[in-house]
């Protein structure tokens, strides 16, 4: 009997990943994606119905003191949309951390890749994100898609941010 309580705990522990002195639970049904530069994590979010693109939350931590501050991070994600609408911010906290959030939705300006000069528009897309100043340095959550899909995860996402802690 004691067995079966155990294993949910462990399963759930393994789920963790970590960065910057912080660890947080990514959503069942996110896939994790193979290691890129610059980032710490990336998940693929399954497309809701009707949508022909998934979603994608890329975690990043560059190091104590790198990769800018809150607001120069809140700036660069808003540069990233063209025709977007005003952006919606929040400070809270998540595991006693400092945590800023944004919501930005409409032409997103998707990079081709890694240091890619070309970018492809993408109308009617949806940013979710989160800056959480953890104590090795800010750790970034940046959820983007097509508007419907990142609706349909917006709470899977707001929950991956609550699982956060030292």
């Amino acid at each position: 009997m004691r067995l079966a309580i155990v294993l949910p705990l462990l399963s759930a522990s393994l789920l963790a990943e970590s960065a910057g002195g912080i660890q947080w639970t990514a959503p069942a049904g996110w896939k994790a994606q193979p290691d890129r530069p610059m980032r710490a994590a990336t998940y693929a979010v399954p497309a809701a119905a009707g949508d022909k693109e998934d979603g994608e939350c890329a975690v990043f931590y560059f190091g104590p003191g790198q990769g800018g501050g809150v607001e120069a991070n809140i700036q660069r994600w808003v540069s990233q949309f063209e025709a977007a609408g005003k952006p919606q911010t929040a400070k809270k906290t998540a595991g006693g951390l400092p945590l800023t959030t944004i919501d930005l939705s409409g032409t997103y300006l998707a990079s081709a890749g890694p240091m890619a000069a070309t970018k492809a528009s993408k109308s009617g897309y949806r940013l979710l994100g989160g800056i959480v100043e953890g104590p090795q340095g800010a750790v970034f959550f940046k959820f983007t898609g097509p508007a419907k899909t990142v609706a349909a995860y917006q709470a899977a996402f707001e929950k991956l941010l609550a699982s956060v802690r030292r």
